[in-house]
């Protein structure tokens, strides 16, 4: 395999495991209401994606200060569970609750060899590949022939992260095509709740602004943890999230 195509790969891999791209079966317009639940395997809407021969991250229901969440444990383990849309509309508003009660110190966002997250919610806009600078442009061509996959164009991101500060922006280690935005950095206390509200458009522009000046519609949403890279641990939990559309 020429470098190129091993490239290609490893960018396969990664965006196919934050979520195999594009709406399919049982996608949900963006005026359905089913993310009022925490996500769980099985629950409506969602779905689990890993990568092949990575263990599982685990996702389980639980009950946190009289209230269910979702709790996410990586183990040496990569995994989201996804939630497709049917693209219509621009985005609204993304809220959520969430906290990390178990921080994973060797994970560090900008080598790929420690490119681990603690706990993201992600957002992944159907943004036309023609947007996309030309040299990525190829190689996002090459990742979709290479997995079979329709892959996203765009992807953003929020991540809770026990080093880079907050308000960091950043590309992923392995593709641009997916973008960090840190909402809670080292000083957030751990085993806390934390409330977030995301104004998806405005964070898309953001961080793809200069590449699309129209937002794209929301294809689907993936919430999850990885510490495939470092070996190491993490727990999280994540409550109350919800699409509140324009």
């Amino acid at each position: 395999m020429t470098a190129p195509a091993r490239l290609a790969a490893g960018v396969a891999a990664w965006i196919v495991g934050l979520a195999a791209a594009g709406p399919g079966g049982g996608a949900h317009s963006l005026q359905a209401s089913p993310l009022q639940a925490s996500p769980l395997p099985g629950a409506p809407g969602w779905r689990f994606v890993g990568v092949p021969k990575q263990p599982p991250t685990r996702f389980s229901r639980v009950e946190t200060d009289g209230a269910a969440a979702l709790r996410i444990e990586a183990q040496a383990s990569y995994g989201n569970l996804v939630h497709d849309f049917a693209p219509a509309g621009v985005p609204g508003k993304l809220a959520w609750q969430w906290r990390v009660d178990e921080v994973n110190p060797a994970a560090d966002l900008t080598q790929r060899d420690s490119d681990d997250t603690q706990a993201k919610v992600c957002a992944l806009f159907d943004m036309p590949i023609e947007r996309v600078p030309f040299v990525e442009r190829q190689l996002l061509r090459l990742a979709r022939s290479v997995s079979g996959e329709p892959l996203p164009a765009a992807t953003v991101c929020y991540v809770w992260d026990a080093r880079l500060a907050t308000g960091t922006a950043l590309p992923n280690a392995y593709s641009p095509r997916v973008r960090y935005l840190v909402l809670r950095g080292p000083d957030a206390p751990a085993a806390q709740w934390a409330a977030e509200e995301r104004d998806l458009a405005a964070d898309f522009r953001r961080l793809f602004g200069h590449e699309s000046p129209a937002v794209p519609p929301l294809a689907a949403l993936a919430v999850g943890a990885d510490s495939d890279n470092t070996r190491g641990r993490s727990v999280a939990q994540l409550r109350a999230l919800t699409h509140r559309p324009r």
